[in-house]
């Protein structure tokens, strides 16, 4: 099945043409990675999936609904999740106030009752659930200003899945990771993705390779190739696109 359809979409900022008549999928099970060097359009591309950004052109469908136009919030609530390059999380609250406060929000709770909050077991046992089996779950009660970069990393990635969605759009996960922490991502996001379709956004092509079940290049707003891994590492244009950086794509 196909979850996300984007087809020829533009946009331009004046006489720039940031989307190319892009068009992709994601298939339900797919892991499917979008690269492509820096000024390329992947923010742009990102934010107009998002609802953050009007196109100019062309249509964008999730599970098979046109959602091209539609507020952010219903996109939300429709099943879109996302993840920030920087992360975007309260940081006077703990981790499990954190998640509570996504799944509250999946229930169409109000975001002014914290007083309300502790009385709501439901709210709590279902927090839980998220950081149960996850790297946090001996965290849940740290506040997140008290978090290493990693964690928060992690705790995003767990307030998106709060949200039960049915797509992820991770920007740029591993940014600013260390090694031990990228493959601690790099495993969390292999065990998410058997269950959660995604498009990852990323620059970390260790990471790319070891997730992704299919890649797309975008250079100046255009996609130039699509494959497999075997395929993108052949890729003669892409090779020329990343400046001849074959140890990039080796």
């Amino acid at each position: 099945m196909t979850i996300l359809a984007i087809d020829g979409l533009v946009k331009r900022f004046g006489g720039l043409l940031a989307t190319d008549q892009v068009s992709l999928t994601v298939e339900d099970g797919e892991i499917h990675a979008l690269i492509g060097p820096n000024g390329a359009g992947k923010s742009t591309l990102i934010n107009q999936l998002c609802g953050e950004i009007a196109p100019d052109e062309g249509r964008i469908r999730l599970a098979g609904q046109d959602i091209t136009n539609m507020p952010v919030p219903d996109r939300v609530a429709l099943g879109l999740g996302r993840t920030f390059q920087i992360t975007s999380l309260l940081g006077d609250a703990t981790c499990r106030q954190n998640i509570a406060m996504a799944v509250q929000a999946r229930q169409g709770g109000n975001f002014r009752i914290w007083d309300r909050i502790a009385g709501r077991r439901d709210l709590w046992d279902q927090a839980d659930a998220v950081l149960d089996g996850s790297a946090l779950a001996g965290r849940a009660d740290v506040v997140v200003h008290d978090l290493s970069h990693g964690e928060r990393k992690q705790l995003e990635l767990l307030i998106a899945l709060a949200r039960q969605p049915r797509l992820l759009l991770l920007d740029e996960p591993m940014a600013g990771l260390g090694h031990a922490e990228s493959q601690d991502m790099i495993a969390r996001l292999r065990e998410v993705g058997r269950s959660v379709p995604m498009l990852l956004v990323e620059h970390d092509m260790a990471a790319v390779f070891a997730l992704a079940t299919r890649i797309s290049v975008l250079v100046y707003g255009r996609i130039i190739a699509s494959g497999s891994v075997a395929e993108i590492r052949a890729n003669a244009e892409v090779r020329e696109a990343y400046l001849g950086a074959e140890d990039e794509l080796c």
